[in-house]
C-alpha cells in the first residue's frame, strides 16, 4: 500500500511528465511557426485576391484587407486580358488539363509495362536498356529543346496541345520506368516462375499478378507526373504561344487589359487557379504517395 502511494506521488515521474509536456509543446510551437512561415507567401497571395487594386497600391501587398470582394476571381477566370485574348485563364486552364491528363496516363502506362519487363523478363542487354531509359532522369530539359523542336516540326505538332502531350509523355517515361522497375524488383520471382509453369505468358502475368500488386506505385507515378506536368513551364513557353499555351506560361503574359497597369488582385487569383489542381492532388493522395514510396518505389 505504501509502495503504491509512493508510485502515485513520485516526484521523479511527475517531473518526467512535465519535461515531456514542455518538450512536446516546444516541438509543436516550432513546427507551427515554420509552417506559418512556409505558407505565408500563399496566404499573402490569397489575401490579395479579395482586395481592391487601389488598396493594394496604397497599402502594399502585406496588409489586412479593408474591403473584400470575390469579383476579381470572376475576372481572372473569364474576362481578364492575357496575351491579347480577354478570356481570363479559363482557356489556358483547359489547355493544361487537356495536356496533363493524357500525358500522365500514357507515361504511367508505359512506365508500368517497362518496369515489369525490365524487372521480371531478363534478356540480353536489359541493363543497358534500363540505363538508357533512365538517363532521361538526369538529362537537363534544356538539352532536349532543339531535338524536340525539330521532331515536333517534322510531325506537324508545333504550337499544339498534342505536341506537348507527346513531349511530356516521352519525358515522363524515364521517371515512371525507374519507379516501377524498382518497385517490381521486390515482387518475389517465384510468383512469376509459377505462373510460367502454369502456361501464363507476358501479358497474362502482367494482368493477373503484377497489376493487382501495382496500386501503390501507380499512385506514386500519377501524382508525380500530374504535378510535374501541370507545373512545367519551359516546354509550354518554348513550344506553344497564344491561345495554345498552358496556364503556367499564360499567367506571365498578363497584358494589363492593354493599359500597362498591373492588376495584382486578378493576377493573384489567376495564380491560385493555377495552383489548385496540384494542391488538390497532394491533399487527396499525399499519404498514398508516401506509402507508395516506402513500399519500394525508391529501393
Amino acid at each position: 500500500m505504501v509502495d503504491s502511494v509512493h508510485q502515485e506521488f513520485d516526484p521523479l515521474a511527475t517531473g518526467s511528465r512535465a519535461r515531456q509536456i514542455r518538450a512536446r509543446a516546444t516541438v509543436y510551437t516550432l513546427l507551427g511557426f515554420f509552417a506559418l512561415l512556409y505558407l505565408s507567401p500563399v496566404l499573402i497571395i490569397l489575401m490579395n485576391t479579395f482586395r481592391p487594386l487601389e488598396e493594394i497600391v496604397r497599402e502594399g501587398f502585406i496588409s489586412i484587407p479593408n474591403m473584400m470582394s470575390i469579383q476579381y476571381w470572376g475576372e481572372a477566370w473569364g474576362s481578364f486580358c492575357i496575351g491579347g485574348s480577354c478570356e481570363g485563364v479559363s482557356r489556358y486552364f483547359g489547355n493544361t488539363l487537356l495536356m496533363t491528363v493524357p500525358a500522365t496516363i500514357l507515361s504511367t502506362a508505359f512506365g508500368v509495362v517497362n518496369g515489369y519487363a525490365l524487372s521480371k523478363w531478363r534478356f540480353r542487354g536489359d541493363m543497358w536498356v534500363f540505363g538508357l531509359i533512365t538517363l532521361g532522369v538526369f538529362l537537363p530539359a534544356q538539352m532536349t529543346l532543339l531535338p524536340w523542336a525539330f521532331t515536333l516540326g517534322k510531325l506537324g505538332l508545333s504550337n499544339s496541345i498534342a505536341g506537348l502531350v507527346l513531349v511530356h509523355t516521352i519525358q515522363g517515361i524515364s521517371f515512371t520506368t525507374l519507379f516501377c522497375r524498382n518497385y517490381f524488383v521486390a515482387v518475389p520471382d517465384d510468383l512469376i516462375k509459377a505462373a510460367r509453369i502454369d502456361g501464363a505468358g507476358f501479358w497474362r502475368i502482367f494482368r493477373r499478378i503484377m497489376l493487382p500488386l501495382s496500386p501503390p506505385i501507380l499512385i506514386v507515378c500519377v501524382i508525380w507526373q500530374f504535378t510535374g506536368i501541370w507545373n512545367e513551364f519551359l516546354f509550354g513557353t518554348v513550344f506553344t504561344s497564344g491561345s495554345n499555351q498552358p496556364i503556367t506560361s499564360a499567367i506571365v503574359a498578363f497584358s494589363g487589359s492593354g493599359t500597362g497597369e498591373r492588376h495584382y488582385n486578378v493576377e493573384a487569383a489567376s495564380v491560385i487557379f493555377a495552383a489548385l489542381p496540384p494542391l488538390f492532388i497532394y491533399v487527396i493522395g499525399g499519404k498514398y504517395f508516401v506509402r507508395g514510396l516506402t513500399s519500394g518505389a525508391v529501393k
